[in-house]
């Protein structure tokens, strides 16, 4: 059993309460017949849409192929505070901070999301490698310098002072360090992880890169090993509450870990991840992924080394996996997922479809590792078969894109219904095309403020999502469920592969 290395009392709770809970069968069993297997989704131009979004979001000196029209230059002094170049990189979501915590996540996740489903993207692989690169090559910026990453540019207070767009940028772009003194291990190590899994993206196409990129992830990730803390100690005021750590560090050190020992193949992560994954990977029952907690992410990471590619160590791993997986099938034994009425896997009411993304990437990748090996998991006892993983994953991702309560695609551009007022400053203002003139810090909060549609459609961009009733106000002020974020998408981008791969549309 699952469980066997829980507490007596724990394990005692968790069978009381799971079955004294009626059994949901909220999910219609979904039968597939034979190939081509339909959908009414056109999930290749949701795709298409979700890597377009990065591209709206992108800081510095934009390429003569860019897309997304609306947007300009931004940002082409940052880092000179500190005699460094960071130009360049994304803002995180819908103000104009360079957040690295987050930009590091969203780039594994993107070259994660390249590594497994990058074959089935058919004509969309370039713009998914271009949306990698525009991470790397700023987070190669970030740490140029050994022992220091520049992990912050824009005081997130100031900038939120202002509804600007970020061409018309004048606030203060301070630029923040951790360092031997002011330790990040979180940052540290996730960067290293997105270093490494962009190295296994371009180890083909860009050799030269791919070694440069994975020679940076060993030195970054041995700074975070070496000089340990969490950085909301350090940069408290400038992180918190913003991007401030809650899980620890101890997460991304086995996340940079797996990833590095996936890249090198080096011998010395795997016996790193064996000496230390107990203290590291101490939060068993956590079943929340994303850009703070990577505990999940790493177990289904390291479980593929034991399943397909055989490495005995990692036995472990798969159990724990298994265990994630059981938490959020609805209706399981060990079941301790929330889900809304309209069936969205509903975590917290902050930016909640970044959950939803996260996990349909994991159940997708986690039933792609199981196939291969030929494997089930087992949930007290009650068998989950990949395809079933697969299910719910897309059931997640059809909500999303409009199979829910208000109709409404949570996608901006995608579908007949998705939301006119999202939470993003670029997107809400006039552009430079239409509106030259700047627009003072303060004088855009009028438009914030109003109910008129934004003027430019940030194409692919995906909202926070709705409350647990599913409901939806579409209010540009209400930034837990309408504003996008990087995050949310690059998760997304690797389910929508595989979608748009396996069903035709209708």
């Amino acid at each position: 059993m699952a469980l066997s290395h829980l507490p007596h009392f724990t394990l005692l709770l968790v069978l009381f309460l799971s079955s004294s809970l009626p059994h949901c069968h909220c999910f219609p069993a979904i039968h597939h017949h034979h190939h081509p297997r339909f959908a009414h989704h056109n999930y290749k131009d949701a795709l298409t849409k979700s890597i377009l979004f990065f591209e709206g979001q992108r800081s510095g000196k934009l390429p003569s192929n860019q897309r997304v029209k609306w947007r300009r230059d931004s940002g082409l002094s940052d880092g000179s505070a500190m005699h460094v170049d960071l130009v360049g990189g994304y803002y995180d979501a819908g103000d104009n901070v360079k957040f690295g915590f987050p930009m590091a996540f969203t780039t594994t996740m993107l070259s994660w999301s390249v590594i497994e489903f990058g074959g089935l993207m058919k004509g969309e692989l370039q713009n998914a490698k271009q949306a990698v690169r525009w991470g790397t090559d700023y987070l190669l910026k970030a740490t140029v310098h050994p022992d220091t990453i520049y992990v912050q540019v824009g005081d997130a207070n100031k900038d939120h002072a202002c509804w600007e767009r970020p061409e018309d940028m004048d606030t203060d772009r301070s630029v923040f360090k951790i360092d031997k003194n002011t330790p990040g291990t979180e940052v540290a190590a996730e960067t290293a992880a997105a270093l490494a899994a962009a190295s296994l993206v371009f180890k083909k196409s860009d050799p030269t890169y791919s070694k440069l990129l994975i020679k940076r992830a060993i030195r970054v990730f041995q700074f975070a090993d070496k000089y340990r803390g969490p950085y909301s100690n350090g940069l408290k005021k400038i992180v918190c509450p913003f991007y401030c750590d809650y899980s620890g560090y101890e997460d991304e050190l086995l996340w940079g870990a797996a990833w590095l020992h996936k890249a090198t193949k080096n011998p010395i992560y795997l016996n790193y991840i064996q000496i230390n994954g107990q203290t590291l990977g101490a939060a068993q029952f956590d079943n929340t992924f994303g850009w703070d907690n990577k505990h999940v992410g790493a177990r289904i990471l390291l479980s593929k080394a034991f399943l397909v590619q055989k490495v005995p160590a990692l036995h472990d791993y798969k159990d724990h996996a298994d265990n994630f997986i059981c938490s959020i099938i609805p209706g399981a034994h060990f079941s301790s997922a929330q889900y809304t009425p309209g069936g969205l896997l509903f975590k917290m009411d902050d930016s909640n479809m970044q959950y939803v993304t996260s996990t349909s990437f994991l159940l997708l990748t986690y039933a792609k590792y199981l196939i291969q090996a030929r494997k089930v998991v087992n949930c007290g006892g009650t068998i989950i078969t990949p395809n079933r993983l697969r299910n719910i994953a897309k059931r997640q991702v059809d909500y999303l894109l409009g199979d829910n309560p208000l109709k409404m695609s949570y996608m901006v551009g995608y579908g007949p219904k998705y939301p006119q007022r999202i939470h993003h400053r670029g997107s809400s203002l006039p552009s430079i095309g239409v509106h030259p003139a700047k627009i003072q810090c303060s004088a855009g909060f009028s438009i914030m403020k109003s109910q008129s549609p934004n003027p430019n459609i940030l194409v692919g961009a995906v909202v926070g999502g709705p409350d647990e009733h599913d409901r939806f106000p579409d209010e540009r002020s209400d930034y837990e469920q309408s504003e996008p974020a990087t995050y949310i998408n690059s998760p997304l981008v690797g389910a929508l592969a595989y979608l748009a791969h396996s069903f035709r549309q209708i």
